[in-house]
């Protein structure tokens, strides 16, 4: 994941995320940047929506549980027009839409997250009530890898197989480092694959900045009839600039405009 080759737009979009990041003073950059590729591919060829009606009953539901990745998700929701891109320039002010972790009030937030653990529970009774309703809608949940360490995110998966619910899609966000170090030393995750499978998933692995990949996996959805699907997306965390890359100290940080400067200059490169 390293070697895979951002194109143009990635760039711009992370270019966008360091701007925020600027207007606001803070935020989680390197967690944003793991999850850009996924949520490209989400919202220009998967998820059902209507930003105009945001509330649109057949709309697909996406739910980003690792609240902190945020950042990217604004941008794309900004482009797709959930409101207007000026926002983004208040991200974190009083005055705007755009909290430092997503919150219902904004347009195209299903759920307000951040808190870790409770995103999978929230898609759970989601899917559920979908089923109950026989609505053909599909439930997406974004996890990250630390975030998997919650109890509640285990109890949502015993449930979700419990219920066949294959309109439920779990997408893991494994850059395999959270928020004070790696997640193999924090609390090690493998065999994750076994674990979801365990729990009755049907799971695939990507690369989560390779577009065409992404796209082809998630096209597949559901992977089996009956079985809710995991995509574990193997990811670099601060993809695209190097000082970044699987470093824990850009988790949360308050930039000093020379290092502001200094992601710019990556970014260029």
């Amino acid at each position: 994941m390293n070697n895979t080759k951002l194109d143009k737009k990635s760039i711009e979009m992370r270019k966008q995320i360091v701007s925020m990041m600027a207007c606001a003073g803070r935020g989680h950059p390197a967690s944003a940047f793991s999850l850009v590729e996924i949520l490209r591919v989400l919202y220009d060829d998967i998820l059902k929506y209507n930003p105009k009606k945001p509330k649109w009953d057949k709309r697909d539901r996406f739910i980003l549980s690792k609240g902190h990745g945020c950042l990217a998700l604004y941008v794309v929701l900004a482009e797709k027009g959930f409101f207007p891109k000026k926002e983004l320039e208040k991200f974190c002010a009083f005055d705007g839409l755009l909290g430092g972790h997503p919150e219902i009030l904004t347009p195209g937030i299903e759920a307000s997250t951040g808190s870790l653990g409770h995103g999978l529970s929230i898609g759970l009774g989601m899917a559920i009530n979908a089923k109950f309703e026989k609505s053909n809608h599909k439930v997406f949940v974004v996890l990250g890898d630390g975030e998997t360490d919650e109890g509640s995110v285990w109890e949502a998966a015993l449930c979700a197989g419990k219920h066949k619910l294959d309109n439920l899609i779990v997408i893991l966000d494994y850059n395999k480092v959270q928020s004070y170090g790696l997640v193999s030393y924090v609390q090690n995750l493998e065999p994750i694959a076994d674990k979801w499978k365990s729990f009755g998933f049907e799971v695939r692995e990507v690369d989560g900045h390779n577009l065409n990949e992404l796209k082809k996996v998630f096209s597949q959805i559901p992977f089996t009839k009956g079985k809710p699907s995991m995509i574990i997306c193997h990811t670099v965390k601060g993809k695209g600039v190097s000082f970044m890359e699987g470093n824990a100290k850009w988790h949360h940080v308050k930039p000093k405009p020379e290092e502001l400067k200094k992601i710019y200059k990556a970014l260029e490169v």
